[in-house]
C-alpha cells in the first residue's frame, strides 16, 4: 500500500466526501471554502502518482425522486 503525504491525504479526503455527497466538485469546493483550481490540481497529481480515486459525479445530470 502507498503511504500518502499529509497533502495527499487532505486532498483524496475531500475527494472522497465530495464523492460520498454525490456534488460535483466545483459544488463541493464553493461549500467547503476550498480553491476548486487547487483540488483539480491535487485530483491530477494524485492519479499521475496512482492513488485510487473516487468515480466522479457527473455535474449534467442529477438523481431526483417522483412523488405522485
Amino acid at each position: 500500500m502507498m503511504q500518502l503525504s499529509s497533502s495527499q491525504a487532505f486532498w483524496l479526503g475531500h475527494l472522497y466526501q465530495a464523492s460520498e455527497q454525490r456534488v460535483s466538485l466545483p459544488c463541493y469546493a464553493e461549500q467547503q471554502g476550498l480553491n476548486l483550481a487547487e483540488l483539480l490540481l491535487w485530483r491530477r497529481r494524485l492519479r499521475v502518482a496512482g492513488v485510487a480515486l473516487p468515480k466522479r459525479v457527473s455535474a449534467l445530470f442529477a438523481s431526483v425522486e417522483v412523488v405522485a
